[in-house]
């Protein structure tokens, strides 16, 4: 077939329809060479829940994606020596790795414990700590955003500074009375980028250097005031705490068990097809 720079895309709405080849009597809505796209083929990609314009989009959308596919099928087909039987093998495969890759999750969802006890986690993360460097600097902190016009700056201040100790009750009210934003999960690991994002402090140009010679630090900007006050700190390519990275291994953990019951099944259909003579390996 031969490429040509010709399409006619006709919508329902006031146009007339040219008669399409196929043997169906619904009206086409789009043509590209010898293939016809029909309304029908439009059934379930709309959203129902959208406004009427909404959906004449995504259908005006999806017409012209499926016509500039049809094309690029076509002029591949002109441009290209493909040989039918290979893409017919890897239509076949890979309809055939879906099927698997669906039979797999099924076996894998009914057998996976997904329970990790802390004791599996502490050993993996001591057998592979240096797997788990750190890539930014993290700190335990509390930290604060608040206007210069807020009341009773200095009392807020000495009452930050003396934190854990003094009025900590004071404080978290006048926190969340005042503070544009705020952090006071003091035992939580945060990164320290995340959390100086938008302050004066995002442009220290060694925060190696600050975090090592700072547990108090208070910046203004924009009639803001931002104190932060650092109780512990990481630097990047240190060795990450276990707590900053349970989650993850354990998803890794996990992970692993997913791939030996992959493995696991694998194996069992293989055992069960040789007991039963399903199969032969001539040699």
């Amino acid at each position: 077939m031969k490429y040509v720079p010709y399409l006619m895309i006709i919508f329902i709405s006031g146009c007339e329809f040219f008669q399409p080849k196929e043997t169906t009597t619904e009206p086409a809505i789009a043509r590209s060479m010898d293939s016809y796209l029909y309304r029908s083929d439009l059934t379930g990609l709309i959203p129902e829940n959208i406004s009427k314009e909404d959906s004449t989009k995504l259908s005006e959308k999806y017409v012209l994606d499926w016509v500039k596919k049809q094309l690029m099928i076509s002029k591949s087909a002109d441009e290209i020596d493909f040989v039918e039987a290979e893409i017919e093998r890897k239509v076949l495969d890979y309809r055939y790795a879906l099927m698997v890759h669906a039979f797999e999750r099924k076996y894998i969802n009914k057998h996976l414990n997904t329970e990790v006890n802390s004791e599996s986690i502490e050993s993996y993360y001591h057998e592979r700590s240096e797997n788990f460097l750190l890539k930014q600097n993290i700190i335990k902190c509390i930290y604060a955003q608040i206007p210069e016009s807020a009341p009773n700056i200095r009392q807020f201040r000495r009452n930050f500074k003396a934190y854990p100790e003094g009025n900590v009750d004071d404080l978290k009210s006048y926190i969340t009375q005042f503070a544009v934003k705020s952090y006071m999960e003091d035992s939580t690991w945060i990164i320290f980028d995340d959390l100086i994002l938008g302050t004066p402090m995002e442009n220290i140009e060694n925060k190696n250097t600050f975090l090592t010679r700072n547990k108090y630090s208070e910046t203004s900007k924009d009639g803001n005031l931002f104190f932060i006050k650092i109780f512990d700190y990481k630097i990047s390519n240190e060795v990450s705490p276990l707590e900053f990275i349970q989650d993850q291994i354990r998803d890794i953990l996990i992970n692993k068990r997913k791939i030996a019951l992959k493995k696991e099944l694998e194996e069992k259909i293989y055992d069960e097809a040789k007991q039963n003579s399903l199969f032969e390996i001539y040699r």
